[in-house]
């Protein structure tokens, strides 16, 4: 066996043979795979074997269409059939809600270049002529959809890697995994010892055992889930082509043609765990006892839908447990807090999903980053705080809700409330209705009165639009107060601080009591963070970002950790409240003995607000005046009351996330993951205004930078108003110039301030211009846009820096 390597894949299921096909294809040949059976035991052998392209997160769907385009190149690679069916499918609708959620995604693929299409109940029975049309009021097609062979894939991938140079060693027992002082591991199995400079842990069912061998603990659960397969079919057997797949979601099932009868699988709602305290070593290829009982009701109503089944017999039941992460996408990526080891598990869907893991996962190995946004599916966007109690209740939720409406306003309430701060109990007594952001409760708006004490779901304008008003004019007239507990703090001090900060972050480091703006860079310069510098002192300085994605900023800074520099995450250390609006300097002074009157924008200093010791820092993300105080959590209730009391005379208003995505609208101000993401620059986001070219240091994606400034960006982030009815832009809506599209939308809503619907997207910078005339299509429905340059709230900055 070979006892040296430089990556060793553990788990020989279809993802693990793709990440060791595409570390091959991407020009590392010293790899190697680690399987304790044979190839593909676990959730691959039993998989139904369908893929398509259809994913609420736009990269997703990218790498599902680039795992599906892979395959025929797999069989010319190799010579292996992978037992391709492109048959098509169609996803059916029922009630408005689910109709709205197919135009969504629809006008998402218009500029992602997929050839889906919208179609009525009188074409699904062209497709689809098994299906009982009854209370479909439409649906969406896809044509890439299909089924293939599960093992013939997985060993095509396997073949092509060992064509690459790759190693697969079956029958291995991993028993221990060791990190040795250097970074390496020592991979301890029964057939002798591995020494890699990398582990990816491919592990499927297994991942988690896999993982406590070296101490950590990977977010997923096996669900148990059931499909059937039918005797022959008249109706299919005799079609002159194969049928094509249809997702029915309100029978949580999803069909296809197999052989001459049918395959149809469930999510059913009475769904079960399985392996609670964890996964067997002994299980491999078998199957779980056939189990009606729990899927009886969805039987029912596929008898329903697809009338053929009731008399079709059963030829055969296939039973068994697949993985799921508690939001159902995959865990890939560098796992944060250790050196050199590599998660690709939880990829419940592998056979739409496994290529572009492996690619992903190559990529990020080889090249330093991937080349897309892969946030929907980094194993950073857990934190530590996930535990199995936590995993448990989220997993059985998502597979629950696999075929639900997905509403962008949606709050899921399993393994909730989970982490609070001290204000939830004050805050739940003044009507709060919660949300929440990496585990951590979040008020969405404050109701009082006859406003809902639930919003809800809807992909047009929700029951909160009052409410959220309401806490917009309160700010915007007088004074608000919120909790900053949500944002991503980090404590950077020692003497090498500020050296360390200037290759780290693109922007300007400040100078002792002042504030920065700073974009974070990738090597390929896009965007990796968004950033606000404090400088508490010559040798301390407090950042603050995305509080969701902490744990991806954190492992950042400790692959770039410095001798002479402390880095902490003190997200959940440090906490306390902002304050905004024209009364806002009136409040803070009304708590301090400090003068606060010579405070200029950007300053930050510690101030005494009543009892508690603060930093305060002269910002807002309302674009208003504004100040941030930060406090030790212990002492947030006093600081809470202290400024609470004081308001009172200016008619202090609490305000939410709604509010506060609103407010940022009148700015333009853009939102970490939709404006600003990986996948964009700083010259196409406008975030090179914040990039300091004349600073000596050479930052991290400097010359990336420097090229673009050069070059000039092809595409710019600008804004627009709407001619918006009942719904406005969520994101990734197309816009149409010139009857095509030419751009689309990150993010938008209603700016309750300027009584207008605002939306915020990508054209091509040689079309900008102000008044610009576009459609921004919005739920099946091209609304009329005009491009805007001027903020609708206080344009030349006057009152947020007076």
């Amino acid at each position: 066996m070979k006892t040296t390597t430089r990556v060793a894949v553990i788990g020989g299921g279809v993802v693990g043979c793709s990440v060791l096909y595409h570390l091959t294809k991407l020009g590392w040949s010293d790899v190697m795979l680690i399987e304790r059976s044979e190839l593909t035991s676990g959730s691959t052998w039993h998989a139904a074997g369908g893929f398509h392209t259809l994913n609420g997160d736009t990269n997703m769907a990218a790498l599902q269409g680039y795992t599906i385009r892979l395959y025929r190149e797999l069989e010319e690679i190799t010579g292996m059939s992978c037992g391709l069916h492109h048959v098509g499918g169609v996803t059916l609708a029922d009630n408005r809600d689910r109709f709205d959620m197919m135009l969504a995604e629809r006008a998402k693929h218009r500029f992602m270049g997929l050839d889906t299409e919208i179609v009525s109940p009188e074409e699904i029975a062209k497709i689809a002529p098994i299906t009982n049309l009854d209370g479909i009021i439409g649906g969406l097609y896809d044509p890439l959809d299909g089924h293939l062979d599960p093992s013939g894939t997985t060993h095509a991938y396997a073949k092509a890697a060992r064509m690459g140079g790759a190693t697969i060693q079956t029958h291995c027992m991993v028993r221990e995994t060791n990190q040795r002082p250097d970074g390496s591991w020592e991979i301890v199995t029964d057939k002798g010892t591995i020494h890699a400079e990398h582990i990816v842990n491919a592990g499927g069912l297994w991942a988690r055992e896999v993982g406590a061998m070296a101490g950590l603990y990977f977010p997923l659960h096996p669900m148990e889930h059931q499909y059937i397969v039918t005797d022959d079919i008249p109706e299919i057997y005799e079609r002159d082509r194969e049928h094509p797949h249809v997702m029915d979601p309100a029978g949580e099932s999803y069909l296809r043609q197999e052989g001459r009868g049918l395959c149809i699988g469930f999510y059913e709602q009475t769904c079960r765990p399985w392996a609670v305290d964890g996964t067997p070593w002994t299980f491999g290829h078998e199957l779980l006892p056939d189990d009606f009982d729990k899927i009886t009701e969805s039987i029912d109503f596929a008898y329903r839908r697809f009338p053929v089944l009731e008399t079709a017999g059963v030829k055969s039941v296939i039973h068994g447990p697949f993985t799921f992460a508690p939001d159902g996408n995959p865990l890939v990526g560098p796992v944060p807090g250790v050196r050199n080891y590599w998660s690709a598990c939880g990829v419940m869907a592998g056979f739409s999903q496994g290529g572009g893991v492996g690619l992903t996962l190559a990529q990020w190995m080889i090249h330093g980053e991937p080349e897309r946004d892969v946030t929907a599916m980094d194993v950073a966007r857990f934190g530590n705080w996930v535990s199995p109690g936590y995993t448990l209740p989220k997993v059985t939720e998502n597979y629950q809700k696999r075929f639900s409406v997905a509403y962008p306003n949606e709050e899921l309430p399993a393994a909730r409330p989970n982490r609070t701060t001290p204000m939830y109990d004050i805050f739940t007594g003044m009507g709060a209705v919660w949300g929440q952001q990496f585990g951590l409760e979040v008020v969405n708006y404050f109701a009082q009165g006859s406003e809902p004490s639930y919003e809800t779901p809807s992909f047009r304008r929700s029951d909160a639009f009052d409410a959220t008003g309401r806490e917009v004019r309160g700010v915007r007239g007088g004074v608000g107060i919120n909790e900053v507990h949500n944002f991503g703090k980090y404590r950077v001090s020692g003497t090498g601080a500020r050296d360390w900060l200037d290759r780290i972050m693109a922007g300007r480091v400040p100078k002792p009591g002042r504030i920065s703006l700073t974009p974070m860079l990738s090597p390929r310069g896009r965007l990796i963070g968004d950033f606000t510098i404090s400088c508490l002192s010559d040798t301390e300085f407090q950042l603050t970002a995305s509080y969701g994605s902490q744990a991806y900023h954190f492992r950042w800074f400790q692959q770039h950790q410095k001798d002479g520099v402390t880095v902490e995450n003190i997200s959940d250390k440090r906490n306390g409240f902002q304050i905004a609006g024209p009364k806002a300097r009136d409040v803070l002074a009304a708590c301090t003995r400090s003068d606060i009157s010579d405070m200029r924008f950007l300053d930050v200093r510690p101030v005494t607000v009543g009892m508690s010791d603060c930093i305060v820092q002269r910002v807002s993300y309302t674009g208003d005046l504004g100040y941030e105080i930060y406090c030790d959590p212990m002492a947030q209730r006093q600081l809470w009351h202290t400024l609470w009391r004081a308001g009172q005379p200016h008619g202090i208003v609490p305000f939410g996330m709604r509010a506060m995505m609103s407010l940022r609208l009148d700015k333009f101000f853009g939102s970490w993951l939709a404006e600003y993401s990986p996948d964009y620059t700083a010259a196409e986001t406008g975030l090179d205004r914040f990039i300091a070219f004349n600073k000596p240091a050479g930052f991290i994606g400097r010359a990336a930078a420097e090229t673009e400034r050069d070059a000039g960006a092809t595409r710019k982030l600008v804004a627009f108003e709407v001619d918006a009815t009942d719904a406005d832009v969520h994101g990734y809506e197309p816009i149409w110039l010139d009857d095509t599209v030419q751009g689309f939308c990150t993010s938008g809503g209603y700016s309750h301030h300027a009584g207008k619907s605002v939306a915020l997207g990508f054209l091509p910078t040689d079309r900008i211009a102000e008044g610009l005339q576009v459609h921004i299509e919005i739920l099946g429905d091209k609304r009329p846009a005009r491009l805007i340059t001027q903020p609708l709230f206080d344009a030349d900055g006057a009152r947020m820096r007076g």
